[in-house]
């Protein structure tokens, strides 16, 4: 009787662990670069400029089909005004302004790069996301939120450049700027296909 009783413990124990740990399904999904996108907004005092920069590669991970990390390369280098297109010679002006050491220093920094370290649900198809940026070798924290629909991702973020050494018209480095002030955060917003 004590043998039985005792098998039957073991075999509950066992049986108990066995559905405890069932695997979970991960699955790392690459992004499709030539169908995805990523739009920035700068601000200044009179006004603003936008365009876009290219993915280089990147990838979702997901664990039982929800959101559960990430990893992205930007090329730098393809930083583009998209709002002065009619007028070829501000458009590049500002292009490599942008470009040059007083902005994202791209000769030097051709590559930027995100990778998310912590990644909660917030709704049926969004989540709060806390990742690591680096711009400029530079490398912060920063918390944006993304929307998953299918096979297609949209995160929004706003980054704040005087945390990458990107100085030039800033007032929070500069006195006196007046009108010329360019401020410190800037927006992306990323649309992706994987």
């Amino acid at each position: 009787m004590r043998k039985s009783a005792l098998s039957l413990v073991l075999t509950m124990v066992i049986g108990a662990g066995a559905t405890a740990t069932e695997p979970v399904k991960v699955e790392k999904k690459e992004v499709k670069t030539e169908a995805s996108n990523i739009s920035w907004k700068g601000y200044k005092v009179l006004g603003s400029h936008h365009g876009t920069i290219s993915l280089k590669e990147g990838s979702l991970l997901f664990e039982d089909n929800k959101l559960a990390g990430g990893e992205f390369f930007v090329d730098m280098t393809s930083l583009a005004s998209v709002d002065l297109a009619s007028d070829t010679e501000s458009k590049g002006k500002l292009e490599g302004h942008l470009k040059s050491d007083d902005f994202f220093g791209v000769q030097n920094h051709p590559t930027s790069k995100l990778v998310f370290t912590e990644v909660k649900a917030s709704g049926k198809n969004s989540y709060e996301v806390t990742g690591n940026l680096t711009i400029k070798n530079i490398t912060k924290p920063i918390t944006f939120d993304v929307s998953i629909y299918g096979s297609k991702a949209t995160a929004t973020m706003k980054v704040d450049r005087s945390q990458y050494d990107v100085k030039y018209g800033s007032g929070s480095f500069f006195d006196n700027l007046g009108d010329k002030t360019i401020y410190d955060e800037f927006d992306l917003v990323v649309d992706m296909e994987f």
